[in-house]
């Protein structure tokens, strides 16, 4: 299709308890642009008789908070949560809600343990490193109890008492059992020595006296510190191969709670910005025209026909009359096209209702990369990574599915160009054999004959990039060739510029602009010249008429269409900036199609850059191939320099192939961009088939 989608403003009204279920399926299809205040306001349905209020927000929060509770636990497990919806999400009811209430138990039990676990640890820890730092100290153990850095006691107390009292001191004591008796070893830091006397005193605790001249740290307390240490590490790993089993269990569970709350909130955030009563919405958004009573039809089955649903065509809208609001452009493309459609977008989208250029774009983007990028091997790697980039190639590539199918194209067209230029993988001798056999047959089979009727002889080569001896008019033909191209490129950007602006109902810009009939009728005889010239004639004095006729129409412009139009005053700003706007009007027009024509002479030197940079990396393989373990060295240089080739050289031309199609081409027609068809969809990162 040369033009975008027929689109239609479609405005639903449908009850509160379908919101969420109509809301899903416009989400999953992906068929909509939302608009808010597109359509002329809607009379609210006399059954329901409310006036329009704000929905109430409660349900959102509860959404947040419990997406704030799945990210929570993903993050306690490290599981890496979608940033998306997927395919297979739903919105969540009271099962989610209750399978996240038992995932939140089992996760609050088992990060309390593990706290508790850790703590313990700590205190154990820094305890008998504070006991090992008096291990050996010469001094009656008597004496370590009057230090200011640690609290001992030894005595003994009732086992059914120990746990008791060590919860009740919690971090400010470790309790020591010295063997299966009941005798233990209180130790705390000197700030936490009251606390624990205190407590001892309410646990009916014998002390034990240290004989005396005991010097040290007792060897019980440290095996006995050293003991506890190695339970509450094996109680850790223990908890750490649970926290593995749940991690297993509930990470897919948490994937999917997260992709349904994400649904949720989308949702929720999409009814906030809606008109509500409280039991009706309205929505309306752009659908494509032949989409729109399917659409309907599906909704009506949705609901059961609780949906009421009307269209606009977008002239039937004030303010799409007015300019104040602007169709969506959706392009309508398969295949080669489709590929395209983002370098079009990538500079704008086109109006509604004018010609669609990505068919245009797609054609010469690959003829100008194929001609610039001429080889035979190289292409043949642009062609596979194409392959590998579609929808039966690499999955890891998935991603890059969107460049497929131009790499297939530019990569075709390479290799074209490089039967033509003999060249495979920058080698010039590979087609010479096959290019004679195959050149030589057609001379025999047509008879072929010379400009003088000689005979013609077989070539190795058909084109000739190189500035060789006996090739250099062959170079110029070359050159004026990409010319041509470049003038076709500029005439059909005319073209759709003068289509386009009759199409809006422009009729100034459209006959009398630089862009529009007047340049067109410049730039054509103005080319009519430059060939009659090329092919022996010469300037006559018709050639003024030509000329000037279009010249004038562009400098008279605005004047014979205010004459036309009956617009008054016929000079809208005075005769003196009439003429200045004519004249810089008229030169600007002269030097633009100068500039634009003579600009596609960069295809020929990029093509010759690429002859020239192949010819040096061949050059030095031959070179090296005459050393010692020269094949090698050969085989080296030929690698690289085709990996630089391809990703440097390549990288070059797709960017000068792209400038040359936005500021030659865009640049005719391409005065005012329109908005790209975005519907509203839960899942963004969508790899297109």
């Amino acid at each position: 299709m040369m033009r975008p989608k027929r689109m239609k403003l479609m405005e639903l009204t449908i009850l509160a308890r379908d919101a969420d279920r109509v809301i899903e399926f416009l989400g999953r299809r992906a068929v909509m642009h939302l608009s808010e205040d597109a359509a002329p306001e809607p009379e609210p349905p006399s059954a329901f008789g409310e006036e329009m209020e704000a929905p109430v927000m409660g349900r959102e929060a509860l959404i947040r908070a419990s997406l704030d509770r799945v990210r929570r636990g993903a993050s306690y497990l490290e599981v890496e949560l979608p940033a998306e919806c997927e395919e297979s999400t739903r919105l969540p009811g009271e099962e989610e809600e209750a399978l996240l209430n038992t995932i939140d138990a089992a996760l609050d039990a088992l990060g309390r343990r593990e706290n508790e676990g850790l703590t313990e640890k700590r205190r154990v820890e820094e305890t008998l490193n504070e006991a090992r730092a008096f291990e050996n100290l010469n001094a009656p153990f008597a004496e370590l109890d009057q230090l200011s850095y640690l609290t001992l006691r030894v005595g003994r107390l009732d086992p059914r008492k120990q746990a008791d009292i060590q919860e009740r001191l919690a971090d400010r004591a470790v309790l020591v059992p010295l063997g299966d008796g009941d005798r233990v070893l209180m130790a705390a830091s000197r700030k936490g020595r009251f606390a624990l006397d205190s407590e001892l005193k309410k646990q009916d605790f014998s002390p034990i006296t240290i004989p005396e001249g005991f010097n040290g740290v007792p060897q019980e307390l440290l095996s006995g510190l050293e003991e506890r240490l190695g339970a509450l590490n094996r109680n850790l790993e223990d908890l750490a191969a649970e926290k593995g089993r749940i991690r297993a269990e509930y990470g897919p569970v948490l994937r999917r709670l997260a992709a349904s709350y994400l649904m949720a909130s989308q949702v929720e955030a999409l009814k906030s910005r809606l008109r509500a009563t409280q039991s009706v919405y309205s929505l309306s958004g752009w659908v494509a025209a032949d989409a729109a009573w399917g659409l309907v039809r599906d909704l009506q089955e949705l609901t059961g026909g609780r949906v009421a649903a009307r269209t606009y065509n977008p002239d039937e809208l004030p303010e799409v009359r007015e300019g104040r609001e602007k169709v969506p452009v959706s392009l309508d493309h398969a295949g080669f096209v489709k590929g395209f459609e983002k370098v079009v977008f990538s500079y704008g989208a086109p109006l509604y209702g004018t010609i669609d250029p990505t068919p245009f774009v797609a054609f010469f983007f690959t003829i100008l990369f194929g001609i610039m990028f001429g080889d035979l091997g190289q292409g043949l790697v642009l062609l596979l990574l194409g392959l590998l980039t579609g929808k039966r190639g690499l999955k890891s590539l998935a991603k890059l599915r969107g460049y497929s199918s131009p790499l297939i194209a530019v990569g075709i067209a390479s290799m074209i160009m490089g039967l033509f230029t003999g060249s495979v993988f920058a080698h010039e001798e590979i087609l010479s054999g096959p290019t004679r056999a195959v050149t030589g047959f057609f001379i025999n089979c047509f008879s072929l004959t010379g400009p003088g009727g000689e005979p013609l002889e077989p070539v190795g080569k058909i084109l000739h990039l190189m500035p060789e001896k006996g090739n250099i008019a062959k170079l110029f033909y070359f050159f004026g060739f990409t010319v041509a191209v470049g003038a076709a490129l500029n005439s059909i950007g005319l073209l759709v510029n003068v289509i386009n602006q009759c199409t809006l109902k422009r009729y100034e810009k459209a006959f009398f602009s630089k862009t529009g009939v007047a340049g067109i009728a410049l730039f054509w005889y103005a080319l009519f010249i430059a060939l009659r010239i090329i092919a022996g004639g010469r300037f006559a004095w018709f050639d003024f008429i030509g000329l000037i006729t279009p010249a004038l129409a562009i400098f008279f412009g605005p004047v014979i269409w205010r004459l036309i139009a009956g617009e008054r005053p016929v000079l809208e700003h005075g005769l003196m900036v009439f003429i200045m706007e004519g004249f810089v009007e008229v030169l600007e027009t002269a030097s633009t199609y100068v500039s634009n024509t003579v600009s596609f002479l960069r295809v020929g030197a990029f093509a010759l850059s690429h002859a020239v940079l192949s010819f040096i990396v061949f050059t030095l393989s031959e070179m090296v191939s005459r050393l010692p373990a020269g094949s090698l060295f050969a085989l080296v240089i030929m690698i690289f320099g085709n990996a630089v080739i391809i990703l440097l050289e390549g990288m070059i031309v797709a960017i000068q192939v792209v400038r040359l199609q936005y500021y030659e081409f865009f640049s005719k027609f391409f005065t005012e961009t329109g908005v790209e068809f975005s519907p509203f969809r839960f899942r963004k990162n969508v790899i297109e088939e």
